[in-house]
This record gives structure tokens, C-alpha cells and sequence, in this order.
């Protein structure tokens, strides 16, 4: 399998890449250090981005419906958390040239519908309906045999996992506050996300065979196969994100209890 670099991609990413340098450097001159954790999760949400869209695995998504699944799962479901965690304030602040900032602000419209889109209920639907609608059989081998709707695909993915994470993660935030409402935001999309993965596993007969039939033969896999490893591999991701909010927001809630029960001048 010869392996080719998408211009886009690549461009993006490296563009990505300099505008957070830039803000970080920028924050410094002021007098503000990014912590480095914060740093180490953009740049490792950069890291998997750029292999699911520039390594073997693109090539591999067209011949394999389950190395693309991986690639949606690398993009998306683990990539765009850690890219907002990286972007917390006020690096958010920073990151994208003051004209662009301003151009935006200025769009009313377009901060509206934002608006409305982070609203925890209108994010979960939102990504229901995304994932659903891609994966209904022409969607996804339309975009399959197309590269600007397999771009399109990827970019609504993506999207719609930083819509879920935005209200759990507050990047508009210098710090993270541990409420549990969080956990029932990122359970409701992650249990849509296992009932897709579980009709992977359990069909009886392949969704795409018009596509990956041939494709996934010359692999060593029947398409059947091939098409409950992509299922599991989206339940298995699905579970372990459960988990680690459960036990991340809770921690998080537990802290602050502790630190709202401390005297104020303790505190202070």
C-alpha cells in the first residue's frame, strides 16, 4: 500500500500547530505561562490527528472499514477533547490573529447559532445526528468515493465531538469546574455512539459490501469481519471514555467540594 501526504491536512495541522506556538509566546511576553500539561494535550491532540489523517491509516480507511473507524475514533472522539484542552483560556484568547477575532465578534448570526449549538441537549442531538446520518449506507460511500465529502465527513465528526466536549471541558474557562451534570452529557453521546458500534457487531450481513467487499477480501478479512472490528473498536473507545468521565468528574467534584468547605482565609 503506497503511502501519499494530503496537502490539506498537512497544511492544516502545521497551521494549527504555528498558531499555538504563537499564542503560547505571546502569553509569555505577558507575563503568563501555559502549563505544560495544557501544552502536552494540544500538541498530543495534534499528534493524533496528524496520524489518522496523514499516516497509513488514510489509506488503509478506504480499503478497511475498520481502519477507517480508527481514524474516526482518533480524529474525533480522542483528538478533539484534548485540542480544547489545550486551547483553555487564555490561550483560547490568543490563538487565532486579533483581525480574524475581531471579523468574527462581529458576526452576530454566527455567535448565535454557536450558542445554540453548545447547549448541552442541542450538542447531543446535534451529534446523533451527524453520526447517524453518515453512516446510513449512500452517505458513507458517498463520501468514500468522494473527496470533498470525505473531507466534509471528517470535519462534521470532528465538530460535533469538540459541540459534546465544550460544555463538559469550559475551554472559555481558566478552570475546570467538577459538576456532575458533565458525566450524563458525555454518557448520552457516548451511549448513542456503543448502540451504532453494537449494530456493527451484531448484523448479520455487511453494511457496505458495495465498497469494502472486495477491498477487505484482499486483507485476509471477510467484510462481515472486517465490519465487527470497527464495531467493536467504537464500543470499546465508547466504554473507556464512560469511564474515565465518571471518574474524572467526580474527582473533580469531590475537589471542589473540598476546597468550597476550607475557611476563606485558608483559602486565600
Amino acid at each position: 500500500m503506497a503511502v501519499s501526504v494530503d496537502p490539506a491536512p498537512a497544511t492544516l495541522v502545521l497551521l494549527a500547530t504555528a498558531l499555538y506556538l504563537r499564542a503560547v509566546i505571546l502569553l509569555g511576553r505577558r507575563g503568563f505561562e501555559v502549563p505544560v500539561a495544557q501544552q502536552l494535550a494540544w500538541h498530543f491532540g495534534i499528534a493524533l490527528t496528524a496520524i489518522g489523517l496523514l499516516g497509513p491509516l488514510d489509506g488503509l480507511a478506504t480499503e478497511l472499514l475498520s481502519a477507517h473507524m480508527a481514524q474516526h475514533l482518533l480524529i474525533a472522539d480522542l483528538a478533539a477533547p484534548l485540542l480544547l484542552v489545550g486551547l483553555r483560556t487564555p490561550v483560547l484568547v490568543f490563538f487565532l490573529p486579533r483581525p480574524v477575532i475581531a471579523a468574527l465578534a462581529r458576526r452576530r448570526g454566527l455567535r448565535r447559532i454557536s450558542q445554540v449549538l453548545r447547549r448541552p441537549i442541542v450538542a447531543i442531538v446535534a451529534y446523533v445526528v451527524v453520526l447517524y446520518g453518515w453512516h446510513l449506507t449512500f452517505m458513507f460511500e458517498a463520501a468514500l468515493r468522494s473527496d470533498a465529502l470525505h473531507a466534509l465527513q471528517h470535519e462534521s465528526f470532528v465538530l460535533a465531538s469538540v459541540l459534546v466536549w465544550w460544555a463538559p471541558l469550559e475551554p472559555k474557562r481558566r478552570r475546570l469546574r467538577g459538576e456532575l451534570w458533565k458525566i450524563g452529557q458525555i454518557l448520552g453521546a457516548r451511549l448513542a455512539g456503543m448502540s451504532l458500534g453494537m449494530a456493527f457487531v451484531v448484523a448479520r450481513s455487511p453494511f457496505y459490501d458495495g465498497f469494502y467487499g472486495a477491498a477487505a477480501r484482499g486483507h485476509g478479512l471477510a467484510p462481515l469481519a472486517d465490519q465487527q472490528l470497527a464495531g467493536g473498536l467504537m464500543l470499546s473507545l465508547d466504554v473507556l471514555v464512560m469511564l474515565f468521565a465518571l471518574g474524572f468528574f467526580f474527582w473533580r467534584a469531590a475537589q471542589d467540594d473540598e476546597h468550597g468547605d476550607q475557611p476563606a482565609a485558608a483559602r486565600g
